[in-house]
């Protein structure tokens, strides 16, 4: 099981500016419609294939998100990022709708060139 952040950690992490990587690992469809302010979007089901490229430092600072406390794509994403070698890897487990509980914004906007609806 990963490692887990929490609301208060993350949003001063975002707020500060502090250096992370934010992974929605949401389809790309639900990533299009909205996600966490920054984030980019690696798919659970697309981690081992995208991650090398998309996330060429395995000690960053990576957060996984996915739509709330009981999706489990975020977990599961950030359980094969730490068997692909990453070492900073933690999972905010409220995911959309607890950042949106909270008063967070979401961003929209086009899908990466490298993933196709």
């Amino acid at each position: 099981m990963a490692a887990v952040i929490s609301h208060d950690e993350l949003r001063r992490k975002i707020d500060s500016g502090e250096k992370f990587t934010l992974v929605d690992a949401l389809q790309p469809g639900y990533y299009h419609t909205g996600h966490l302010p920054g984030a980019i979007n690696i798919p659970v089901g697309q981690v081992a294939e995208l991650a090398p490229t998309m996330l060429p430092d395995k000690n960053a600072d990576i957060v996984v998100y996915c739509g709330g406390p009981t999706c489990n794509a975020a977990e599961k994403a950030a359980t094969e990022l730490a068997a692909l070698g990453y070492t900073s890897v933690r999972d905010y487990k409220q995911g959309k709708q607890g950042w949106k509980e909270a008063g967070g914004k979401l961003e929209s906007g086009s899908l990466p060139a490298s993933i196709r609806l």
